[in-house]
């Protein structure tokens, strides 16, 4: 019972991770109808910049605003000087487009950080484990990170459905031509829009960095699966976003940790952790299959 408690756990602790990476995405593909491969780039920027000053100055609490500044600053540069030329060109324009800022972003990190992996060491009060339950001990800084995913989902939900900001976000997602012919300043609100889903991003990479390793090539390694929380979701949808990142959080941590256990009860060990290992790499992508088999939108569609 502690064990699955545990992966539990840790399954919100991913999910939430992939929310914050697939809420900004959705918005930037679902209001802009822009495929933003570089998304992932904006994670490593927030990863690198907030652990560095979180080093450099000894103090971790530092590094969060660091990361923030960055990635949104990065972000809005990104959109000034590179998305507005795409928003009329077709999806393989910005396929390459996105995926040359991809490798220009590795190499200025490259140049900037070296090519060695970063580590964030946490204060003492976030890394020491405490006991949540009778024989379940866990890290305190994950506990924050899952409560810091929840409360950004709250405030998006605020944001989106109770402000005007956010009744032009969801009209901007259904019709971006009527959002524009009632004269909304729609290059104004693209580099809002943009410059949100790179902070989301950024504080995605500053949380996940004492929990993986902070390195080159980082954001390539959760895009694939940030794609499929949107797909599952459905574009342009926040609430999709949230549902298919904890679903898929959770799913695929429990497939990793217990497929194989389950397997070697009806097959020899080795091939039981080879099976159950590509077993559990497929879970998230054979669930995306079958959610568009019944809805090919997604869970979540804007309609329009």
């Amino acid at each position: 019972m502690t064990l699955i408690l545990e992966q539990l756990l840790n399954g919100l602790l991913y999910g939430v991770m992939l929310f914050l990476m697939a809420a900004g995405l959705t918005l930037i593909f679902g209001i802009m109808g822009v495929i933003n491969l570089a998304h992932g780039s904006l994670y490593m920027v927030g990863a690198f910049v907030g652990t560095w000053v979180a080093n450099a100055t000894g103090n971790f609490w530092l590094g969060l605003p660091a990361a923030l500044v960055a990635t949104t600053l990065v972000g809005i540069i990104v959109e000034l000087g590179v998305m507005r030329r795409l928003y009329e060109r077709d999806h393989l324009d910005q396929v390459l487009a996105t995926f040359a800022l991809i490798l220009i972003f590795n190499e200025l990190t490259v140049l900037l950080f070296g090519r060695q992996p970063i580590f964030l060491q946490l204060p003492d009060m976030l890394s020491r484990p405490i006991e949540l339950f009778p024989g379940l001990l866990y890290p305190p800084f994950r506990l924050l990170i899952i409560l810091v995913g929840l409360l950004v989902a709250l405030g998006l939900y605020l944001l989106i459905n109770r402000t005007r900001i956010g009744m032009l976000v969801r009209a901007g997602s259904t019709n971006r031509d009527m959002v524009r012919a009632l004269g909304v300043n729609i290059k104004l609100l693209y580099t809002a829009i943009f410059g949100l889903g790179s902070l989301l991003a950024g504080l995605a990479g500053f949380m996940m960095g004492p929990v993986v390793s902070v390195q080159i090539g980082m954001g390539e390694q959760i895009l694939l699966a940030t794609f499929v929380v949107v797909v599952i979701g459905g574009v342009g949808s926040v609430k999709g976003a949230f549902v298919a990142g904890i679903t898929l959080g959770v799913l695929d941590t429990g497939l990793r940790a217990f497929m194989p256990g389950l397997l070697r009860h009806i097959m020899a060990g080795p091939d039981a952790d080879a099976l159950g290992a590509g077993i559990s790499s497929m879970g998230i992508y054979l669930l995306m299959a079958i959610v568009l088999l019944v809805q090919p939108k997604g869970l979540f569609p804007t309609k329009g």
